[in-house]
């Protein structure tokens, strides 16, 4: 039976780029390479797709392509000569961040006629936007951090917001991951520099109170039946779990995996889990993120739906104490994102009156 052809995407125009390199490296060692006839796309940081003659993802002998639409998948088309060079069946974005894990790959890949690991358009975009992200949470009753919005920088003033929100605050950009643009602040001055470099990252910036509670995340996987793992807790060593905590400073946290926490607060956090994955209609993978406060509540954070998969990242941690082993969650993925793209491709997409 020949291999199924699969094509790791990553690198990609994103503040996330390296930590999406180090992703891919861990997911090369873990693969089952004896099941899949595997191939790496490259994106850079300005944009540009590039095919890899190895799996050695540092490789620079690099050949400039784009995907198009194939009959049994998508065509990987060497753009210095216009020749087809392979075909995929499916494609596993290891893409964090902007372009990546915000809908715009997915839709990309739709076009493609291929299928992919992970959630689709609308989920992959709902759940980069933090605001979007609460207000679904919100109105299918999941507990979530008050917060504001702002669209323009002096949209709020400083003594509005603490009005409403108290103190101290923690300012985001909307759309990035990873804490990229995070700043916890206690005066105006701070607060009024934080909002200013949230802008830099993007065009929406959200303000939310600093929440006393444990950061536990839990990993749900499935599509129209998903599962959530054994949750984790993140001690973050410094004031808060930042960019320099999660991926630079090897000290800056300590990862706890499972959660010390009673048997009814961990299905309390894995039935959340779940309920959030569907009230955004994830599917294939996304871990969340909550905070635990003392009164029981399961306060969801954020939902990353491209997660890190780095050998010292939690949602392949998560499973393995689950009981699923890096090897076999890949499996899993890849069987995921083949399921639903079976089950698209009976869909009607034309005009029944054409039939």
């Amino acid at each position: 039976m020949s291999k199924l052809k699969v094509a790791i995407i990553f690198g990609g125009k994103s503040t996330e780029h390296e930590i999406s390199i180090l992703s891919t490296k861990s997911i090369l060692k873990q693969i089952d390479q004896a099941k899949y006839d595997l191939s790496l796309i490259k994106i850079d940081l300005d944009g540009n797709w590039f095919l890899l003659p190895s799996l050695n993802v540092d490789d620079a002998n690099m050949t400039p392509v784009v995907l198009t639409r194939g009959d049994n998948g998508a065509n990987i088309l060497d753009t210095s000569n216009g020749q087809i060079t392979d075909q995929i069946e499916i494609a596993f974005p290891v893409l964090h961040g902007t372009f990546g894990e915000d809908g715009t790959i997915q839709g990309l890949l739709k076009m493609c006629n291929v299928a992919f690991v992970g959630c689709g358009v609308f989920a992959s975009s709902a759940c980069m936007d933090k605001d979007f992200t609460k207000r679904l949470l919100r109105d299918a009753g999941i507990a979530i951090a008050p917060y504001i919005t702002f669209t323009s920088p002096n949209q709020f003033s400083y003594d509005e917001v603490k009005g409403k929100l108290g103190g101290p605050l923690f300012v985001k950009p909307a759309s990035l991951g990873s804490s990229v643009g995070v700043r916890k602040v206690d005066n105006k001055e701070d607060f009024e520099a934080a909002i200013l470099n949230g802008f830099k990252y993007d065009i929406k910036v959200i303000v939310e109170p600093s929440i006393v509670g444990r950061e536990i995340e839990c990993a749900v996987m499935g599509n129209e039946n998903p599962k959530a793992s054994l949750p984790g807790e993140v001690v973050a060593n410094t004031e808060f779990y930042s960019f320099q905590s999660k991926y630079v400073n090897k000290d800056g946290a300590n990862i706890q995996i499972p959660v010390n926490l009673l048997g009814h607060q961990i299905q309390l956090i894995r039935k959340t889990a779940v309920q959030a994955f569907q009230a955004l209609g994830c599917e294939g993978l996304a871990r969340v993120d909550f905070f635990f406060t003392k009164d029981g509540t399961a306060m969801i954070n954020e939902i990353n739906t491209i997660p890190g998969f780095t050998n010292i990242s939690m949602f392949p941690k998560m499973w393995e104490a689950t009981g699923i082993a890096y090897p076999e969650l890949l499996d899993l993925l890849i069987a995921l994102a083949l399921e639903r793209f079976e089950k698209e491709e009976n869909l009607i997409t034309i005009s029944p009156e054409s039939l």
